[in-house]
């Protein structure tokens, strides 16, 4: 086949995933309609940000790093979770998930986009982002691990891409997938998953003169409880998509991930015990970050209810996991919303902001968001939703084959022909 053809068959197949991305029922518009409500509101936040400055947000000179960097690193986890769907489909050749690492994968692009406009509205100036591009900016690599965080997070959202992208291809051409063509890359990106989280990791723990952060333990606990929130919200994904499509998802699915889901809060609970130990029973002087964090210094006290709440979610969640009643997906979904929020919470006002209090000065400047700041936040959270569910709607009738380069759009799934495991 010439490559004129090709381009015009790629054309093609984007055209009509385009048209599919806009055609639905009430529901699909009234969903995408409150997201886009969103995705305004955080633009209109952003401008003024853009306009005034950071001084329209509850960072200071003391704190100036809040809850974008917070959403910032829990997403980095999220994207990093597709990974606890790909090892069982390619490892252990789990069949039962294997049309589901596409939907896992497509998560993972719309969390590492969410984690790129999470950085982008905490630079004070954005257009002086073309530093950090090399051969253009002063790159810094491998010095800096800000450039290793760059190239590891656009790495991984072009490996995603390439995964999805080229089997949806294949499925929509009626072809089989030529394992060379993505087989090694999958692999490549359980590797990449696992390095992702692990440098924005060490991105906390070199910075040395921030006591509070500098644990050998940070990078196993960002790990753990990535494994723990982001297979989480696939399974509430998951339900979704069965509960407003007719794609068939097995209960079997959902439960395998459960156990993936139980296994690392476990671990995610042990590592926090263990650090806890670490801060409180040798009792050294940099023990005040963790002081004012789980019981207040000096009487500040504004991330105490924060830490404790997501401790209480953690147990709870932690404690219906291990118990056969979360063999109910009832009481599942409701251990993954506490699993979800309870890690939010630990790995954003938990670690980010407690890093910098007291300053090495030792000052206490205490922070809060401001509303400028949390609409900016819902306005990306909203983004990424609103991505996700646009690469959903194009790739459910592709997986059911109702949409192939032969045909139209089918009312009803046809028979597709099996892809290469």
């Amino acid at each position: 086949m010439s490559l004129m053809r090709k381009t015009q068959n790629y054309f093609v197949f984007l055209l009509r995933c385009g048209r599919i991305a806009f055609q639905g029922d009430w529901r699909y518009y009234a969903w995408m309609g409150v997201l886009t409500v969103f995705c305004l509101l955080g633009l209109n936040a952003y401008v003024r940000q853009f306009v005034h400055g950071l001084v329209v947000t509850g960072m200071s000179d003391q704190v100036s790093w809040g809850v974008y960097i917070s959403n910032f690193t829990f997403m980095v986890g999220v994207a990093a979770a597709a990974a606890m769907l790909v090892i069982p489909v390619y490892i252990y050749d789990n069949k039962e998930l294997h049309d589901l690492v596409i939907f896992g994968e497509l998560l993972a692009v719309a969390a590492i986009i969410m984690c790129l406009a999470f950085v982008t509205v905490d630079l004070g100036r954005p257009d002086r982002f073309w530093h950090l591009i090399p051969g253009i900016g002063q790159f810094n690599f491998p010095g800096s691990m800000l450039s290793w965080d760059v190239i590891v997070l656009n790495g991984y959202l072009l490996l995603n891409v390439h995964i999805c992208g080229y089997l949806l291809y294949t499925r929509y051409s009626g072809a089989r997938p030529g394992p060379w063509f993505y087989i090694p890359f999958v692999f490549i990106a359980i590797f990449w998953a696992i390095s992702i989280h692990t440098v924005t990791a060490f991105l906390y723990v070199g910075l040395g003169g921030r006591p509070y952060w500098n644990s050998s333990i940070v990078g196993p606990r960002f790990i753990a409880s990535a494994f723990t929130a982001g297979p989480a919200l696939i399974i509430l994904a998951l339900q979704v998509i069965r509960r407003v499509t007719d794609y068939r998802i097995s209960d079997r699915a959902l439960l395998t991930l459960r156990n993936i889901v139980q296994v690392s809060m476990l671990i995610n609970v042990f590592l926090l015990a263990n650090e806890i130990f670490k801060e409180f029973y040798a009792r050294t002087a940099h023990v005040a970050s963790s002081e004012y964090l789980y019981f207040g210094l000096h009487g500040f006290h504004a991330l105490v209810p924060w830490i404790w709440s997501a401790i209480a979610f953690n147990l709870v969640a932690m404690v219906i996991l291990v118990l056969p009643l979360s063999k109910s997906l009832r009481y599942l979904n409701f251990a993954c919303i506490l699993s979800i929020v309870g890690i939010w919470i630990e790995k954003g006002m938990g670690l980010v902001v407690p890093g910098f209090i007291p300053s090495p000065l030792g000052e206490i400047v205490e922070y809060s968001p401001s509303m400028n700041e949390t609409l900016v936040c819902l306005g990306i959270w909203a983004f990424g939703l609103l991505c996700y569910t646009l690469m959903l709607r194009m790739a459910i009738p592709i997986l059911q084959g109702r949409l192939t380069r032969d045909g139209g759009l089918t009312a009803t799934p046809v028979a597709a022909p099996a892809a290469a495991h």
